[in-house]
């Protein structure tokens, strides 16, 4: 049981704590040189994670920012352009890294609320003409990390599949969390990523893994992809000891994620209850809830968010809201205890 005193930290799924498996397969891990070729654990994590979303080849990485930059650097030249959307984790945490190491530019296009970008804005903004830059790439994000994990419908994304392959444009999925969409859609993770030329998606947020997340496409594009991880100082050597975690959030870590949505669904239905918290419970589809509070309170976000860490609950701020990310290690009860407390505080205030 959980100590009373004991922070429950909802800042994001990146909090994890490795499971007891993943550190048995770390410290048990087969290894060789992966920037070699030879770490028989990474190719396994590789080939095995291609599989799960339908491609015919993997390279993994770091962390997800290298993932995106590696994927849209392969797939780029210098001065051509990736429409992607204002709340995209490429365009608002990613430290314009595109733009610096790509000679890229970054085409911004307003996000719905539910993600999406609509499909005649981008039709209107792919360009081809000598005196712009070339569109070269459509990117989204799936889920849809600031819309408060929202979950693109499969039939949008064929409809932009269909806009790229009309207007020769390459099609990047940013899946950091496409188990989370999957299992809220009832699908497979191939099902979602097969539009998609490149798709790359993180071990390290949902399925808890300490680190790494994959660049998934072709075999030729992996191969290039390659070549862009070494420029970008990417390739590890005995990194089958982070791979070999990996492997086991791909095996045990996706149908649990369901109890994070219902946590999330949960967290998002009993703040709705709670007199200064302005949510909308029904937009809450996987395992993020970002809400507001009611001026009227008297609480800016920044500072319920100190005094809810006095009281031994950790949340983000999404700019002006406040962000709660459930994840492996959060329970039912932490849940009704962070409900608990942040009633208590807004009384308080």
């Amino acid at each position: 049981m959980r100590e009373a005193n004991r922070l429950i930290d909802l800042r994001s799924d990146t909090v994890t704590q490795p499971t007891p498996a993943m550190r048995r397969a770390m410290a048990e891990a087969e290894v060789g040189d992966d920037v070699l070729g030879d770490d028989p654990t990474v190719q396994r994590l590789e080939e095995t994670a291609a599989q799960r979303v339908g491609k015919e080849a993997g390279l993994f990485t770091p962390s997800g920012i290298m993932a995106n930059l590696v994927s849209l650097m392969t797939l780029t030249a210098r001065n051509e352009e990736v429409i992607l959307g204002d709340q995209s984790h490429l365009y608002t945490a990613e430290v314009g890294g595109l733009g610096v190491f790509g000679n890229v530019f970054l085409h911004v296009l307003p996000n719905l609320p539910d993600g999406t970008i609509p499909i005649n804005r981008l039709r209107d903004a792919i360009r081809d003409a000598v005196y712009t830059p070339k569109t070269r790439v459509i990117s989204l994000e799936n889920t849809h990390n600031r819309c408060g994990g929202a979950v693109l419908p499969i039939e949008y994304l064929y409809q932009v599949a269909a806009l790229a392959r009309e207007r020769g444009v390459w099609l990047h999925l940013d899946g950091a969390r496409i188990f989370n969409a999957a299992v809220a859609l009832g699908v497979d993770a191939a099902t979602i990523a097969q539009p998609f030329e490149v798709v790359n998606f993180c071990f390290s947020k949902g399925l808890g893994a300490p680190v790494g997340s994959i660049v998934c496409g072709s075999r030729a594009f992996i191969q290039e992809a390659r070549r862009t991880r070494r420029m970008l100082g990417g390739g590890m050597r005995q990194a089958g000891v982070l791979a070999a975690a990996a492997l086991v959030a791909l095996n045990e870590m996706i149908d649990r994620l369901a109890e994070d949505h219902e946590n999330a669904r949960i967290l998002a239905e009993g703040l709705a209850n709670i007199a200064g918290v302005l949510i909308e419970p029904a937009r809450v589809q996987t395992n993020i809830v970002i809400f507001e509070l009611d001026p009227a309170t008297g609480w800016t976000s920044s500072s319920f968010q100190q005094a809810l860490q006095a009281r031994g609950v950790l949340l983000s701020l999404s700019g002006t809201r406040l962000r709660a990310v459930t994840h492996y290690g959060i329970t039912r009860a932490d849940v009704e205890r962070t409900l608990a407390i942040i009633q208590q505080t807004l009384r308080s205030g």
